[in-house]
């Protein structure tokens, strides 16, 4: 790990959460919160005890929020919580999630108005620093009452009761704390409900989606400007003019990337004058247009998300300074369900503009290239399949992009009768994030094709580097060949950023992924 994070509740930042994301940070909790956090505390340990019934401390949960629990059997009324709510199914939460998972629920408790103990933040963060990572099935929460059986889950570990990760294995939790020379972790009143209640595992799949697709997204620019130049396409859609009159701040950064990225093209110059095509065709020209628009769907996800890790999101919530607890609805996780379905649909955009490249690419009445970038077309089919792998992705995207957040089934008896599907809508862009990275690889190359029929003529510094960056492991497709294999290696170029890093041999590039 890089350093040692002091944990700020509330003040966590974009780049923070990318370190504790990539786990290269430790973290640790300042004194300065600890006061509220002790005053909330012993508020609650006094008010469970007393004579009302609290929600959750000393009354059951959901619709049993009216059955009084004796005091002798508070601290059981936690653990049996914990136990009863680890009810999720399916594939383990990867590990970077599951390490936002426990960071942002530690820093929303550390705020003060959870009315949990100390040791319980310092036990997050212990499990955090040392690798200890619960396994967190990833099917089973709908978003409200927050995050509740994935919470359960991480808590289940913590208690020593369920499982951690370790190596890609299950191993008891026990056993694992032990070796990690932690101990499980004592359940008081109202303690179990805060750490299952709450948007985290939710704001965690999401931020974990933001983090992956940055790359991608920028791949998107670099493999577009190459598909621009190896059709011979203009420049002229790119010129800031254009994009100041509309306004649009995405747009108008990726148009500065695009004119940086072709800037120098021996080929551009080779048909500035004497081009009979007019126009380009939209998937050519109008990419400001849309992946800027998709930018701006982004960066307005990041700013929501990045609200929501710093949020406290449990129920009831803890005012120590005024000796209140007030019960309310932050753990609904409509904020997040929403931000992740239009992220859905801005990652399936930049995979179905790049599908309609490669389309136009292996066109030749459209590309002005030999059919299906083949020079013995007939002989060869070329990338004619290579598309329609494409044109599949691209349509699986479609139904992936449906919204999530506009379904809900009641839950809990009726007692919680609208819920955001807030998980799934942030579970699910994994898979689009995937199908895009492969269609962005499939026009990769075939761009990196094109650019071999215009050869001796070269493209601008930057392109030429994306161009051998691919050819290192892809060579030229002189004849049909196994091609399964160059498509994965070019999809893993777009995804770990290798291809993004062209992009940072060009000096005053816009900042693309801070929200304003």
């Amino acid at each position: 790990m890089d350093g040692v994070l002091n944990l700020e509740p509330g003040s966590l930042t974009l780049a923070q959460l990318r370190g504790m994301h990539a786990g290269t940070v430790r973290l640790q909790l300042p004194e300065a919160p600890r006061r509220a956090i002790r005053a909330s505390s012993d508020l609650v340990q006094r008010v469970a005890v007393g004579a009302a019934p609290v929600y959750g401390i000393n009354t059951g949960f959901g619709k049993l929020a009216d059955k009084r629990i004796d005091d002798s059997a508070l601290d059981a009324l936690q653990l049996n919580l914990i136990r009863s709510h680890s009810a999720g199914v399916g594939e383990p939460l990867a590990p970077p999630i599951v390490r936002l998972m426990l960071a942002i629920k530690a820093a929303s408790l550390a705020r003060g108005y959870s009315g949990v103990r100390e040791a319980l933040i310092d036990a997050l963060l212990a499990a955090y620093n040392a690798g200890a990572l619960p396994y967190v099935p990833a099917q089973g929460s709908v978003g409200a009452s927050g995050d509740l059986a994935p919470l359960a889950h991480m808590t289940l570990a913590l208690i020593g009761e369920g499982e951690l990760l370790q190596d890609g294995l299950r191993v008891p939790a026990a056993a694992g704390l032990a070796r990690h020379g932690l101990a499980p972790l004592r359940l008081l009143a109202k303690e179990g409900l805060a750490l299952i209640n709450g948007t985290q595992t939710s704001t965690a799949l999401a931020l974990h989606a933001l983090f992956s697709f940055a790359p991608v997204l920028e791949s998107a620019l670099v493999i577009g400007a190459l598909t621009v130049d190896a059709a011979r396409g203009s420049d002229g859609p790119f010129d800031p003019r254009i994009h100041a009159l509309r306004g649009q701040p995405g747009q108008i950064d990726v148009a500065a990337v695009y004119r940086a990225l072709l800037a120098g093209s021996a080929i551009r110059q080779s048909h500035l004058t004497g081009d009979d095509r007019v126009q380009d065709p939209y998937c050519l020209r109008c990419q400001p247009q849309v992946v800027g628009a998709c930018l701006d769907q982004l960066r307005h996800a990041a700013r929501v998300l990045l609200r929501e890790a710093n949020a406290v999101t449990d129920n009831p919530l803890v005012f120590a300074d005024d000796a209140e607890l007030v019960s309310g609805g932050n753990f609904h996780a409509e904020p997040v369900a929403l931000t992740a379905d239009a992220m859905a649909v801005a990652i399936a955009e930049v995979g179905a503009i790049s599908e309609r490249r490669i389309a136009m690419l292996i066109d030749a009445s459209v590309s002005r290239l030999p059919p299906f970038l083949s020079a013995d077309a007939g002989l060869n089919s070329g990338f004619m399949i290579a598309h329609v792998t494409a044109a599949s992705l691209a349509s699986e995207n479609k139904s992936l992009a449906h919204p999530a957040s506009v379904d809900s089934l009641p839950t809990s008896a009726n007692q919680e009768d609208h819920v955001s599907m807030a998980t799934f809508a942030a579970r699910r862009l994994q898979r689009l994030i995937d199908n895009t990275a492969y269609i962005l690889g499939i026009e990769y190359l075939a761009a990196a094709q094109a650019l071999e029929f215009l050869r001796p003529m070269h493209s601008s510094g930057a392109l030429e580097q994306a161009h051998a960056l691919l050819r290192r492991s892809c060579p030229a497709m002189n004849h049909d060949r196994y091609l399964a294999p160059d498509i994965e290696h070019a999809a893993a170029l777009v995804r770990d950023g290798s291809v993004a890093a062209v992009l940072g041999s060009l000096p005053g590039l816009p900042r693309l992924w801070e929200p304003a």
